[in-house]
């Protein structure tokens, strides 16, 4: 019995019964649109599936990838220290990433659902209990 193994790109496994131009995505930097491009210019059917590549595809693939695009580690290191840098320069973007709070939209309401109340229980009455009995 021999088993498929799951294609790996950058390091990353590859879901293999997907289409590969589905599966590029699971790549963390690459959405949908650029994983057709990134099929266009390997010359790859993007309706083959995942298992169904050659070593020679993936390599293809993989060759474009790290030549065009920043992605995994690189991309997440580069969005904190961009994070990290308005936070100590002190912008209003920087304020509100240290309080974990929205950064666009209408933040008065929207946030209620979202950012600040996550993990919090539903708030109370508001009053304290009396610590002692009258």
């Amino acid at each position: 019995m021999i088993t498929e193994i799951m294609p790996r790109i950058l390091g990353i496994n590859i879901p293999d019964n997907k289409k590969i131009e589905y599966a590029l995505p699971y790549l963390y930097g690459i959405g949908l649109s650029a994983s057709t491009v990134i099929l266009r210019s390997a010359a790859i059917d993007p309706n083959k599936r995942a298992k169904d590549l050659t070593a020679e595809e993936i390599n293809k693939i993989q060759k474009i990838i790290e030549q065009n695009y920043r992605v995994e580690g690189d991309l997440r290191k580069e969005i904190s220290q961009n994070v990290k840098r308005l936070k100590e320069i002190g912008t209003w973007k920087g304020v509100r990433h240290s309080r974990h709070l929205p950064l666009h939209g209408r933040t008065k309401t929207n946030s209620r659902s979202t950012r600040t109340y996550r993990g919090r229980k539903t708030a109370g009455s508001g009053r304290k209990p009396t610590g002692e009995k009258t």
